[in-house]
């Protein structure tokens, strides 16, 4: 594969290889979506799987409590950011 890279001069967004952490937090959160969300039902058109996936993810996803975030959710976690950045400048 690296080889077929190469000869069509693109650059690949692979890692090297082994290291397992590249992809960790993707394919975590591709692997919740489907189970959350894909494979909870049939979907009758791509609207309505689009409105499901985003629904999701700001309802659910983006309200779980995060161990790297001090136990805030992502929203929480940007809102004391915002708020904190103008007052170091």
């Amino acid at each position: 594969m690296q080889k077929a890279i190469t000869r069509h001069g693109m650059l690949g967004s692979m890692g090297r290889v082994g290291a397992c952490g590249d992809n960790a937090a993707m394919e975590s959160f591709f692997s919740l979506l489907q189970n959350n969300v894909l494979d909870r039902r049939s979907w009758a058109t791509r609207d309505e799987l689009r409105a499901a996936i985003v629904h999701w993810i700001e309802r659910t996803y983006h309200r779980r409590r995060r161990d790297r975030l001090g136990r805030l959710t992502p929203i929480e976690f940007e809102t004391i950011i915002n708020h904190e950045a103008p007052q170091a400048a």
